[in-house]
């Protein structure tokens, strides 16, 4: 069934749907004619709003190329790919392969966004080479284990209103985790998006003659270091004892960040990613000739993340994401405002592709109207937690890692992702109203 209503999808995304950096030009144009439309903004004051706000991001995007770069880093390394190569094995079958990938992006998402973004695509290039199965599919099925990322571990929102001193601890104190990420409701939501996610992206499996499937030869990894080693800078590049020095030393700091209370942020991962390649490179070589093939997929990353802020100055400055906002919410009675969160923030989340920085323009109307209303505070914060996670399915925002490393464009997976769209909208929304 699910096949049937995917195919026609694919079909639909694959001819019509923009490269991700036409989709950003065409939401940036959105963005400012509805500023200026709906908010009563001059264009004149819209654009600059949107140029004073172009490179807000740079940090996150530096962030996100590291993410893409290290994390192909340290996959790229013999003892991470025989892993992989290992566990992809155990899929000899279609089904099995998007079984396979599905879960262990679902958990790898769990634990950290940037872990599951990178592990997924790499586990599918790995299955692809072995398995006969529809590399859109499989690549699909690695990014919706993203799905569950802002109900895991490394959750913005949850951990953000969980941290001593932030923004809105004035209004709702310190709401701890156990309130959050580790609340039944939470944790049943989380549960059966791991049954459901992985049983819709197996139902979605083409029939025979419909699938795309991809040349194993192109899918095969390079392989690093070598070449002559006759002058003193050659032997130095290839000798494993500086890499072994500094890679001690940043395990040594890892270790010692978590027994002081530190957490896995996204700067920790990245400096988790590079230091273990560092180390399982074994010579400066060795990275830095799969540092040359990381970087060569992080252009997307380069030239997209300066639109999208520029679109979030917008947002918030404008006032167009409190009016989304509200205007989804005004109407919302106690039982029904985890809900019209959700749906908002899913919403605001094409336009703030962000869930700290959606947090901070969402969080001004969704706490008053939870304390009006006398709705749980933790309930509403995951409400927009979820919604931001939900539709990024939809989102080539954070597709762009993955698409980089599986070599494929966002109109490959897009038709897909639409059929999760839906079927985890509605798990997570009767999760938020009725557990």
């Amino acid at each position: 069934m699910l096949s049937v209503v995917a195919r026609p999808l694919v079909r639909v995304f694959e001819r019509y749907l923009p490269d991700p950096y036409v989709f950003v030009i065409i939401l940036t144009i959105v963005v400012m004619a509805a500023a200026v439309l709906f908010e009563g903004r001059s264009p004149v004051a819209v654009i600059e709003m949107w140029g004073d706000g172009f490179w807000t991001l740079l940090s996150f995007s530096m962030q996100m190329l590291l993410v893409l770069v290290t994390g192909y880093m340290m996959a790229s390394t013999p003892a991470v790919r025989g892993l992989l190569n290992r566990l992809a094995d155990t899929a000899r079958a279609p089904a099995r392969a998007i079984l396979l990938v599905t879960l262990v992006s679902l958990l790898a998402s769990w634990i950290n966004w940037g872990f599951g973004l990178v592990v997924g695509a790499l586990l599918a290039k790995a299955v692809a080479r072995r398995v006969a199965v529809d590399y859109r599919l499989l690549v699909a099925s690695a990014y919706s284990g993203f799905l569950v990322w802002h109900g895991g571990l490394a959750g913005s929102i949850p951990l953000a209103i969980a941290t001593p001193g932030h923004t809105f601890e004035d209004q709702i104190g310190i709401i701890g985790t156990s309130e959050t990420i580790f609340a039944a409701f939470n944790l049943i939501i989380v549960a059966a998006l791991f049954i459901a996610v992985p049983l819709v992206n197996w139902l979605m499996l083409p029939k025979p003659g419909h699938e795309m499937i991809v040349d194993p030869a192109k899918l095969e990894e390079p392989e690093f270091g070598g070449g002559p080693t006759h002058r003193p800078s050659d032997r130095i590049e290839n000798s494993p004892i500086l890499s072994w020095i500094i890679g001690g030393a940043g395990l040594a700091w890892l270790v010692i960040d978590l027994l002081d209370g530190g957490g896995l942020t996204l700067n920790y991962i990245n400096f988790l990613f590079l230091f273990v390649a560092i180390i399982l490179h074994g010579t400066p070589r060795r990275l830095l000739d799969a540092l040359a093939e990381g970087v060569k997929s992080g252009a997307g990353i380069v030239i997209q993340f300066p639109f999208y802020s520029g679109i979030m100055a917008i947002m918030a400055g404008s006032g167009l994401a409190v009016s989304i906002s509200d205007g989804l919410t005004s109407f919302a009675s106690a039982e029904s405002l985890p809900f019209w969160s959700f749906i908002s923030a899913g919403v605001v989340n094409f336009f703030v592709p962000s869930g700290g920085g959606q947090w901070v323009v969402q969080a001004p109307v969704m706490l008053p109207a939870a304390e009006a209303l006398g709705v749980d505070q933790a309930r509403v914060a995951m409400a927009v937690a979820w919604g931001d996670a939900w539709t990024n399915m939809v989102q080539p925002f954070w597709a762009l890692p993955i698409l980089a490393i599986a070599g494929l464009n966002a109109k490959d997976i897009m038709g897909f992702c639409v059929v999760q769209l839906v079927v985890s909208g509605v798990i997570i929304a009767l999760g938020l109203s009725f557990l």
